[in-house]
């Protein structure tokens, strides 16, 4: 392992750099000894032994016992106390909520899904509901109001991330123009953060997913809406004006007529999101008299898995055009992977007629994969944006 750069500064700026390098090394390593830590990270034996005073007196380290000699007295192992506090991710859809908590070293405590009562979908009354949860999970789990650092809180839409506000949603007029980071900071104490759900999805499969060791690929959702999460060089593209990734709003012959509008579906979502799809499939079905009803999109998918022909061709027609996106994202971008999730996104029915056809392609050739985490992977990078946060502030706590 390579040894830590010290910087050079004050003395409270080198003593809180130092405390800082020694609990990312002890939540990497698991545990150590004190001349693990100054081995490892090049700073003196009394540095060391300082530093990981001031961490005991904190709560932040604990001895665990003692470790393998190499002649002479057995060290004692310390180790970071991951259950100093705790994290928390989110998604807000349309109808539900979805809350992870873990503690500070991402290890999961519990995750629960809530269906919102349809007078009860309004920001304020979200809210609401969300710091009830979070309270009722935190007390099951014998944790301390005060144990949340962090938590990270995501939502379709274009996301000003930088103020914390929902620019536009589509499908939920209240939540337009929304200050969503200021409603929240009313609520919660703890370090917040809000973010475009795809983004974080995106986040989510590079921290435990499928893209663990991918430093650039693309995320592409398709649900009722489609979008896709931009990762280059280990960050999210974000844009100047925060729309990158809007895939959704892409021109589509035939379909895109009036210039894409903040507060509708944009060409891309009417033809290949859910709403579209379902929109399509009743169209067919009252023209020629199909009598297969089917309630969500999802279910046209289910279909043409089964075999049914004319589902068949109505996904088929919709893996064309994804294709052709993806295409031209890679050829923009040249990601070395493409993940896709969402309900629509990651289907079989759709998913595989796309790769089949994307494999045909001899330039701007990438990997695409199913999201590993599902309808987790959105939660997961929330936690991952909160964790990021806490390792910064951890010994100012």
């Amino acid at each position: 392992m390579s040894k830590s750069r010290i910087l050079i500064g004050s003395p409270a700026l080198m003593r809180q750099t130092n405390a800082r390098t020694i609990l990312m090394l002890l939540k990497k390593l698991d545990h150590c000894s004190r001349a693990d830590l100054v081995r490892e990270t090049g700073m003196s034996a009394p540095t060391v032994a300082n530093v990981v005073s001031d961490l005991n007196d904190l709560g932040l380290i604990e001895w665990i016992g003692e470790g393998t000699s190499s002649g002479g007295r057995r060290p004692d192992n310390l180790r970071f106390k991951a259950d100093y506090g705790c994290l928390a991710g989110v998604d807000i859809t349309a109808d539900a909520l979805r809350i992870l908590v873990t503690d500070l070293n991402g290890t999961l405590i519990e995750e629960q899904y809530e269906s919102l009562p349809k007078d009860s979908r309004n920001p304020i009354a979200v809210i609401e509901i969300l710091r009830g949860s979070l309270k009722a999970i935190m007390q099951r789990h014998s944790l301390a109001w005060k144990k949340l650092l962090a938590m990270t809180v995501g939502v379709a839409g274009i996301i000003n991330v930088r103020d914390g506000v929902v620019i536009s949603v589509s499908n939920l007029n209240a939540w337009r123009d929304l200050p969503l980071l200021d409603m929240l900071k009313k609520q919660f104490s703890c370090a917040l953060f809000v973010e475009n759900d795809t983004n974080l999805a995106a986040i989510g499969e590079h921290f435990r997913g499928v893209a663990q060791s991918e430093e650039s690929f693309i995320f592409v959702t398709v649900g009722s809406g489609v979008g896709a999460g931009i990762f280059v060089n280990g960050q999210i593209v974000h844009g100047s004006s925060w729309s990158a990734g809007e895939i959704g709003y892409l021109r589509i012959p035939n379909v895109s007529g009036m210039p894409p509008s903040l507060y509708e579906f944009g060409g891309l979502e009417q033809v290949v999101g859910g709403p579209g799809i379902l929109r399509s499939w009743n169209a067919a079905g009252n023209k020629s008299g199909a009598t297969i009803k089917v309630r969500k999109a999802s279910d046209v998918l289910d279909l043409a898995l089964e075999g049914n022909s004319a589902a068949q061709k109505l996904v088929l027609q919709r893996a064309r055009l994804l294709k052709d996106v993806v295409l031209n994202l890679a050829l923009t971008l040249n990601p070395s992977l493409f993940v896709f999730g969402g309900e629509l996104g990651a289907h079989a029915a759709l998913l595989e007629p796309t790769v089949e056809m994307l494999r045909k392609s001899e330039i701007a050739v990438a990997e695409v994969l199913p999201s590993s985490l599902g309808k987790s992977a959105v939660v997961w990078g929330a936690v991952a944006m909160a964790m990021r946060d806490s390792e910064q502030k951890l010994y100012r706590y």
